[in-house]
């Protein structure tokens, strides 16, 4: 029985933080047991934000290191940057002719720049390119040029998978034919919200998030920087509400919580002791893995082999999904 092909990609616009390796990169690896993955480095995506090239560079660099020091072995897995497969941008045309502009005029990224637009009293438009406008259309070509069945998301980003079946939808409904696969979103129930440095979601956005490979001495800066109430180390303190017991969970062994959950419980512990123990299972967690990634950085050779045969893998399968598509339409 053929395995389903799951596909996700990641912008490379910085370090991905503890969050994306929880909520994404984690459960990426794991589906890739199961299933046919394909992943990629979405950096056409990113030049909606990132504008100067050699950041850009370092950036993908960062991310496809980020992605073998977690475990990604590219003999199993399909890895590959969007840049190096031309068949999406030639399959964006395509679905282009067969997405309203109603459509893109729901996406949540676009509507919220609007609304923000409108709190600061700015025309709709302002600061809007196309490249945002359109960007579930590159998303909907990214995922349906490698017949993607599943696609691993959160909750706020199942609207693209949605778009992408609609559009897929579209297009084999005016050929009468199942010319693009169908893709569904995969949603884990289990994945939780990571919370930042403030308590809120861990966000670049939101400037809370910690780096996932950081030095150790920073690493240390951003959990004693962890938000937490006033209260003195005499008072008896509450794990089960506290930002820095909460990400202590994520990470820590059952003994470890129980021991640390009974000092907040016990009162005479202040609020850098706590966060002491949330860096010591943090950086025992994060080192082997930072190690692998500082060496990878450092010698970037075995990254562009790797990228490099990914892109050749992919194009064979693009190539041969747009030669079908191609006759379909009536190009060729």
């Amino acid at each position: 029985m053929e395995k389903k092909v799951v596909l996700t990609g990641i912008k490379p616009t910085g370090m991905p933080h503890l969050g994306n390796y929880l909520g994404a990169i984690k459960p990426a690896l794991e589906l890739a047991e199961t299933y046919e993955a394909r992943y990629f480095i979405a950096d056409y995506h990113s030049l909606n934000t990132v504008k100067d090239p050699q950041t850009l560079r370092d950036y993908i660099y960062e991310v496809a290191a980020v992605w073998l020091a977690c475990g990604l072995d590219p003999e199993k897995v399909l890895i590959y940057k969007q840049s190096a497969v031309p068949e999406t941008f030639e399959l964006t045309t395509l679905i282009n002719a067969f997405t309203s502009k109603g459509l893109m005029n729901r996406a949540h990224a676009y509507k919220a720049q609007v609304d923000a637009n409108r709190e600061k009293k700015k025309p709709d438009d302002h600061n809007i390119n196309m490249g945002l406008y359109t960007y579930p259309i590159l998303m909907a070509a990214d995922i349906l040029l490698f017949d993607a069945e599943l696609v691993p998301v959160g909750k706020d980003q199942k609207q693209h998978i949605e778009m992408a079946a609609d559009i897929a939808e579209a297009v084999n409904r005016n050929y009468k034919d199942k010319l693009l696969t169908i893709p569904e979103p995969y949603i884990d129930e289990s994945t939780m919200v990571i919370n930042g440095l403030d308590g809120r979601k861990m966000s670049k956005s939101y400037d809370n998030a910690i780096p996932l490979f950081c030095t150790e001495k920073q690493l240390k800066k951003f959990c004693n920087k962890i938000v937490t109430n006033s209260q003195a180390v005499e008072e008896v303190k509450d794990p089960d509400n506290c930002n820095v017991f909460t990400l202590y969970k994520l990470f820590a062994t059952e003994e470890q919580q129980k021991n640390l959950a009974e000092t907040y419980r016990a009162g005479g512990m202040g609020w850098g002791y706590a966060k002491g123990e949330l860096f010591n299972v943090l950086n025992d967690f994060i080192k082997p893995k930072r190690d692998k990634y500082n060496e990878l950085m450092a010698d970037k050779s075995y990254i562009d082999k790797v990228l490099s045969d990914g892109a050749e893998k992919a194009r064979v399968l693009a190539s041969r999904k747009m030669e079908i598509l191609r006759r379909a339409v009536g190009v060729k």
